[in-house]
């Protein structure tokens, strides 16, 4: 195994090196999709492709067993103005590898990928698929939400994102709402009129200052902060509507669905939420895999951010190398001493798993 670990792990470098010089912004993966799709099939693997979105079995599937996912993402966001290297120029100083997507989630996808060719002529008592998928970034139904019906029944997913290879057991579910209070337009020189924006602020009020009532050990409470604002046409014309949006993040004892008729019973203003797919995640710190990490000497904790966990129903932890504080960054950055680490980590954790 070490021989095969050595030789995965330097090619994983050489391939993260790669994908950083290809720009792959959401929407817009096809040419690293097609670089990690010719690299997977060089490696004697049948690879399957929809979209951006590529993914390998280590053997023919057997429905006897358990299936594990490996996962991590393909796109990156947008380089801001305030980088000091070339974004695509993958510098390499000494140990530093830096460049867009260097660490969020290149670094994690790509220990992630080694990780699986390790495995996948070894005797194992689950299935074992990895998939590099598209649009994480920016929550699209094109990313791998598209393809989990193609892999059917996954016991348990381990989503690739930078943690420091510590182990995310919780993830705030996202729900974005678009609020609109509704009044009657007056002149502002009359006693006339039902000014919409005095109604929203009363509404806004409540959204400061509600708790609810279940908080999680792992990601504390539920957080609703209202972000953006907008009413009236002109200064002497009572506003007849205010709209505001409202950015919700929930623990795991919540869904979606459930803090919005929450919310719905105690404000008198339209709410219509963007979506409901992105939900809180939660692994059982009794799990053996997390078990298996904390026997590894890894820690655990609840991830205030989100990823493509979000959009998974089944089982799922986020574990990979590098640092979730470099990520969307200037000069972001990945040490590839954190990817040997990181492959290291994946194979001790799951060479002996049972689920």
């Amino acid at each position: 195994m070490q021989e095969k670990q050595t030789k995965y792990t330097a090619e994983a470098i050489e391939l993260l090196k790669q994908l950083i010089t290809i720009q792959s912004f959401s929407r817009e993966e096809s040419e690293v999709a097609n670089l990690m799709a010719d690299y997977l099939g060089n490696n004697s693997l049948k690879v399957n492709r929809k979209g951006h979105n590529v993914w390998c079995w280590a053997s023919e599937k057997d429905e006897t067993k358990p299936t594990i996912l490996l996962n991590s993402h393909l796109d990156t966001v947008k380089p801001s103005s305030k980088w000091t290297y070339d974004p695509f120029g993958a510098t390499l100083e000494g140990d530093k590898l830096t460049g867009l997507g260097s660490n969020d989630a290149g670094g994690p996808l790509v220990a992630l990928m080694a990780t699986f060719l390790c495995l996948k002529d070894e005797e194992l008592d689950y299935n074992l698929v990895f998939a590099a998928t598209a649009e994480e970034e920016n929550s699209g139904a094109k990313g791998v939400a598209s393809i989990l019906p193609q892999l059917g029944k996954i016991d348990l997913g381990i989503v690739g994102e930078p943690t420091q290879m510590q182990m995310a057991v919780a993830e705030k579910g996202l729900m974005v709402l678009d609020c609109e209070a509704h009044g009657k337009t007056g002149h502002a020189a009359r006693e006339e009129g039902e000014n919409a924006l005095y109604k929203a602020l009363k509404d806004i009020e409540w959204f400061k200052a509600y708790e609810f009532d279940k908080v999680s050990p792992h990601l504390g409470a539920v957080k609703m902060t209202v972000t953006q604002i907008e009413a009236g046409t002109q200064h002497n014309v009572v506003p007849d509507s205010c709209q505001f949006v409202v950015d919700v993040r929930l623990n795991e004892n919540y869904s979606n669905e459930e803090c919005h008729q929450i919310i719905e019973q105690h404000v008198t203003c339209d709410v219509k939420p963007r979506s409901f797919r992105l939900n809180s995640s939660f692994i059982p710190v009794e799990h053996p895999l997390v078990q298996r990490g904390v026997e590894l000497g890894l820690s655990y904790y609840g991830s205030p951010t989100t990823s493509d966990q979000a959009v998974m129903d089944f089982t799922t932890i986020k574990i990979g190398c590098g640092d979730s504080a470099r990520s969307h960054t200037p000069d972001e950055y990945i040490y590839l001493s954190e990817i040997t680490e990181g492959i290291d980590i994946y194979l001790r954790l799951l060479s002996e798993l049972k689920l």
